[in-house]
């Protein structure tokens, strides 16, 4: 992490565990004897940010170095031509001379008219290295006129065997120009606010970094353009392209993603696990371990039913309007029907609180994808992926989306027993009346047992074939509670045309008036999540209920509100907090961008941030420059400090309406439900507006 002065701080109390596979080699001179005041203070720093960055790496650093006797003694001492391993990086500091056909090292004791006998040659350190049996080689170079290096280094790299330099990544950096000079600071400042964009905004989700991204995140942090032009990264050997990553460039912001699920839903559990356990859990924050979801019997006796052995075939399309939890229930199924989740120590109490008869059983579910911004390809694609399977390359003018729903077709008629597939977000696709023509309805035969066939036998004798279906989409509420029967406007809607393409299948309601019971015990365990307020939890839960039914969505902001003040009954008897709740989700983003303002984020500033994330195409917006680019659209002037003002967005009472997820390899942010992002974009609420004081 990083203090206030921006200098690098170590997170846990112990050292970071050291690779033998990997070694760190710093070459440093640093004791000249007509050094300029603050050379050697430079040299330090420069060495204190590398070993910081490498501190996964072993490290082994040159002794003082006074004369070239010295730098060759401790190549060869440390036996650098001939070290193993995955990662060999060398970084090579000190005043650099450029010659007339050579670039050199200068040593303390080098004589400038006898530089071949007194200095050495750089390339001679770099080549020792690039040559050595390391899988993986990075040298970075920051010394004066270390552009000088090129020509020479492009000839000795030819003279490197074949082999090697098309199987290992080579890379060599320098920092500057072959006729300029360097600023001693200059480097450990730049790579140091690097390390810090890389630990927070930069929000990369691989474990190592390409040189490329490197080199990008260097020139961004040089901010002007006559100091990108001035001090930009020069990369003079090219082993790893512009899009391989290399272990040689640990990433420091990289955060071990958990895998929740098994390998047979892989495809939802990374980069989607959080989705599924946001919802499942009923959490305000990603942070929160705990498990509140309560009620919701009836519905998920439902959906275990269905997914019983005995249930070969079918199905269920789980509807409702926004925000009444539709992804909470089937998210449920998905997690606790998959056996690594179920082993995890962590969400046992998931298990052990569930009702009778609520618990799908052990491996029910063969995957699950979400529809939500994906075209019809893209959800058959996925499908195949999380069925094991890799989707075949259409033919020239095929449709990929027919090719892949036969392949589905295929591997479903050939699996031994039922499959089950679980698609949620189906409103929200981009292709959603697509993909229920051309991917589910070409499926549908395999959702109901053939004329004349026999239930439960398949000539083979095997366990027979068959597809379960679940399908999560919104619609608006029926006319009278008990009727399945759509308004007319609706007529055409998607669950609608999903009734055409699975007539027989079961519907189930989330929005039905028993849902208040349910909004009853979610918002009590809310609210007395942390052993608080057990005496008047139950109390504001009962009042909440009625005003925010049938929205869970509501419920999780309201309760969250509610669990930070002292009497939660009392606050919702006040008359603010009755408007509050009766406008729905606007009324409590309000309230909540009213209160950001005590833990110092600007309520403007706040909203200008939450508007861009629900803008964001795609899977979200990443945090690097681009989240603050687009939420200065919606402000006046530029934003003061934006990556502050992030890092207290994702740290105060907002952070509960951000969901994370991973894309292009980026963290990326958005709205953590739909019905808010629109919210979010209908520029006509005033979400700034002052409430009337009570």
């Amino acid at each position: 992490m990083r203090n206030r002065a921006g200098e690098i701080v170590r997170t846990g109390s112990s050292e970071t565990p050291v690779d033998p596979q990997h070694t760190l080699f710093t070459v440093a001179v640093r004791d000249y004897p007509d050094s300029e005041e603050g050379f050697a203070e430079g040299i330090d720093d420069q060495l204190a940010v590398v070993r910081e960055w490498w501190s996964p790496f072993r490290h082994s650093p040159a002794p003082e170095l006074h004369s070239r006797h010295d730098v060759e003694q401790f190549l060869e001492r440390e036996n650098l031509r001939e070290t193993t391993g995955e990662a060999l990086v060398l970084f090579i500091t000190g005043h650099g001379m450029a010659g007339k056909s050579s670039h050199f090292l200068q040593l303390p004791r080098t004589d400038e008219v006898r530089k071949l006998a007194t200095a050495i040659r750089t390339s001679d350190i770099v080549t020792a290295a690039l040559d050595s049996h390391a899988e993986n080689v990075l040298v970075i170079v920051n010394t004066c006129y270390a552009g000088e290096i090129q020509s020479e280094l492009s000839a000795l790299h030819k003279e490197i065997r074949r082999s090697r330099r098309t199987k290992c990544k080579l890379d060599v950096l320098v920092t500057c120009e072959h006729d300029s000079p360097v600023q001693v600071l200059r480097f450990s400042t730049v790579l140091r606010g690097v390390w810090n964009r890389l630990r927070t905004n930069a929000g990369i989700t691989t474990p190592h970094l390409s040189v490329a991204t490197l080199m990008t995140e260097f020139e961004n942090e040089l901010r002007t353009d006559a100091a990108k032009e001035k001090h930009r990264l020069h990369r003079v050997i090219d082993g790893s392209g512009q899009t391989r990553t290399t272990p040689c460039i640990p990433n420091p912001g990289y955060r071990f993603v958990r895998e929740l699920v098994g390998a047979a839903r892989r495809q939802v559990a990374t980069p989607t696990d959080d989705y599924w356990l946001d919802r499942a859990t009923g959490r305000p924050h990603e942070v929160d371990s705990g498990w509140y979801f309560r009620g919701r019997k009836h519905l998920n006796q439902q959906v275990a039913a269905f997914l019983q052995p005995s249930r070969l075939r079918g199905a269920m399309l789980v509807t409702g309007t926004a925000g009444s939890g539709k992804s909470a229930v089937l998210a449920r199924a998905v997690t606790l029907s998959d056996p690594f989740f179920r082993e995890s120590p962590t969400f046992k109490a998931a298990l052990e609180e569930a009702e009778t008869g609520t618990v799908p059983p052990e491996g029910s579910v063969t995957c699950a994808v979400l529809a939500r911004h994906r075209m019809a390809a893209d959800v058959a694609a996925d499908i195949l992926h999380g069925l094991q399977v890799a989707p075949a390359a259409p033919g020239t003018g095929e449709d990929p989306v027919a090719a892949w729903s036969a392949q589905i077709e295929e591997h479903v008629q050939h699996a031994e027993g039922t499959v089950t597939i679980v698609v949620d977000g189906l409103d929200e696709a981009l292709e959603p009346d697509r993909i229920i023509d051309d991917l589910f309805v070409p499926l549908a035969p395999l959702c109901s047992t053939p004329a004349g066939a026999v239930p439960g036998q398949r000539r083979d004798g095997a366990q027979p074939a068959g597809l379960r279906l679940l399908v999560g989409v919104r619609s608006s509420r029926p006319l009278t509670p008990d009727t399945l029967t759509l308004p007319a406007e609706e007529e055409h809607s998607l669950l609608d045309a999903l009734h055409r393409a699975f007539p027989t299948a079961v519907v189930e309601r989330t929005d039905n008036p028993s849902a208040q019971e349910d909004l009853v015990a979610y918002l009590h365990a809310l609210i007395c999540a942390d052993g608080a307020h057990r005496d008047t939890a139950l109390d504001a839960a009962q009042v909440v209920a009625p005003l925010v039914w049938p929205s869970f969505l509501d419920a999780r902001l309201a309760g969250d509100q509610l669990r930070s003040t002292a009497d939660p009954a009392a606050a919702v008897a006040e008359p603010q907090w009755q408007r509050t709740l009766q406008a729905g989700t606007t009324g409590l983003l309000r309230r909540d961008l009213r209160l950001v303002a005590e833990e110092g984020l600007p309520p403007r500033v706040a909203l200008a941030l939450l508007r861009a994330s629900a803008y964001a195409l795609g899977a979200g917006v990443p945090w690097s420059i681009i989240w603050p680019t687009i939420a200065n659209t919606f402000l006046d002037q530029p934003m003061e400090d934006p990556d502050e003002m992030i890092e207290k967005l994702l740290s105060s009472r907002l952070n509960g309406y951000l969901a994370h997820d991973h894309e292009d390899q980026r963290r990326v942010y958005r709205p953590a439900h739909e019905r808010l992002a629109a919210t979010l974009r209908d520029r006509d609420v005033d979400l700034l507006q002052e409430q009337e004081q009570a």
